[in-house]
């Protein structure tokens, strides 16, 4: 469940017209709510409120909230072009997402519905002393939300959509789905060593990547059916008809027919591109093709190729350092089975554009030695083969892009450390 939690809440962020739609009915609220002030609060506590001045008040918030809003709308969309021409395409549904900009867009349609249907409300005598006291109130703490959102607002436009923030977005991200996958690998899963070699294989009838593998929904097929299932792909995974996607230990005797077969495929989401969550190798081709974008001709920035090797080195430090919780409990789906991620695939993900883009480059070369270097040395046994294979590729690869001799004796010299 904390899985699809996730991944839906995940989509939800992405989609623009969520927060304003709720602060416009949280607005509205309270608009319709200070009604009811008329007859709850005592006259002792009731102050004379000037009706020009909420009108004019009101007035002022209704014709400059929705000016502000679109300025925010066309600003942001200038931040996501930044993004994707500066960075890589794969990082807009993380600016997209991306809090300030979208509570800062929420409160400024929801200020000018606010606004709107107040002086509405006002101006045909909707509220009594206690009902216009209580708007008062109300308008004077939406006008300070207005001014605290907009400062800082201000702030976060500046750094969205530029290199240096959204690398740090991916690395989060990354960072994020490193944690969960690490912390529950097989998502209450047995692990699949080898699948059945005689069993009913299930194929997908999508096109696109494995989004979520629901592994109740799963373990509730396996028990009607009374038969193991072996999952046969992985989050990213690309899916195609006729694609493996996952395999029954036998074909089962009752039970089965094609709406149980629909169920089993439903239960893998594929969707047309790859997300972030439960998916770390996802992040670290993201990071890659920043690396790569930068060590294009066009470009020819090897700075910013060397801060992705930076971070490549500490999300492999998260991966190493972040452990299985409750490794030793008995898996609460003893039907299903899901394979592990191979870390030689998060290797080749991470380092092998970069050897490839950067290959006649002195410094991003001494750099990835450097940073895979740090990477075996952290003791972790399932690296030290995919490290030693990268190392030795990359150099390959430097011999043949560089001309110049020194240059290839120094790099070795890296390499033999």
């Amino acid at each position: 469940m904390d899985s699809k939690f996730i991944y839906y809440f995940s989509r939800l962020k992405e989609q623009l017209w969520i927060r304003p739609v709720l602060f416009c009915l949280f607005s509205l609220a309270i608009v319709y709510l200070a009604h009811f002030a008329d007859d709850n609060i005592p006259k002792r506590f009731l102050l004379e409120v000037n009706i020009d001045s909420l009108k004019e008040l009101l007035t002022t918030m209704s014709s400059s909230m929705l000016v502000i809003a679109i300025f925010a709308m066309g600003s942001m969309v200038t931040a996501y072009s930044a993004a994707s021409n500066t960075a890589t395409p794969r990082s807009f549904s993380l600016i997209v997402a991306d809090d300030v900009s979208q509570n800062a867009l929420s409160v400024f349609i929801g200020s000018f519905i606010y606004s709107v249907v107040a002086t509405l409300a006002l101006q045909n005598n909707y509220y009594q002393e206690g009902g216009q006291l209580t708007l008062l109130i109300a308008t004077l703490l939406m006008f300070a939300l207005v001014i605290i959102t907009f400062l800082r607002w201000v702030e976060r436009i500046a750094r969205l959509g530029r290199l240096n923030s959204t690398v740090d977005n991916i690395e989060k991200a990354t960072a994020k789905a490193i944690i969960n996958y690490r912390e529950n690998p097989l998502q209450g899963c047995k692990p699949l060593t080898e699948s059945f070699v005689n069993g009913l294989a299930i194929e997908s009838n999508d096109i696109g990547y494995v989004h979520l593998v629901n592994t109740e929904e799963l373990q509730d097929i396996a028990e009607a059916l009374d038969t193991i299932i072996h999952i046969d792909c992985n989050h990213g995974s690309f899916m195609v008809p006729g694609k493996l996607m996952v395999t029954l230990e036998k074909e089962p005797k009752k039970g089965w027919d094609d709406k149980m077969k629909a169920r089993l495929q439903k239960a893998i989401t594929v969707g047309q591109s790859r997300v972030f969550e439960g998916d770390p190798r996802f992040g670290l081709i993201a990071l890659s093709e920043v690396a790569s974008r930068a060590l294009s001709p066009g470009i020819n920035d090897p700075g910013t190729a060397i801060t992705i090797l930076g971070s490549h080195v500490r999300m492999f430090a998260q991966w190493h350092s972040t452990q299985q919780e409750n490794k030793n409990q008995e898996p609460p789906y003893d039907r299903v089975f899901m394979p592990y991620l191979d870390p030689a695939d998060l290797f080749e993900d991470a380092f092998r554009p970069i050897a490839r883009d950067g290959a006649g480059n002195i410094e991003v070369m001494i750099r990835l030695q450097k940073a895979l270097r740090a990477i075996g040395s952290m003791g972790n046994e399932s690296f030290s083969e995919a490290v030693k294979k990268q190392r030795k590729d990359a150099f390959a690869r430097a011999k043949i892009a560089m001309k110049y001799e020194g240059d290839i004796d120094l790099l070795r010299e890296y390499l033999d450390e």
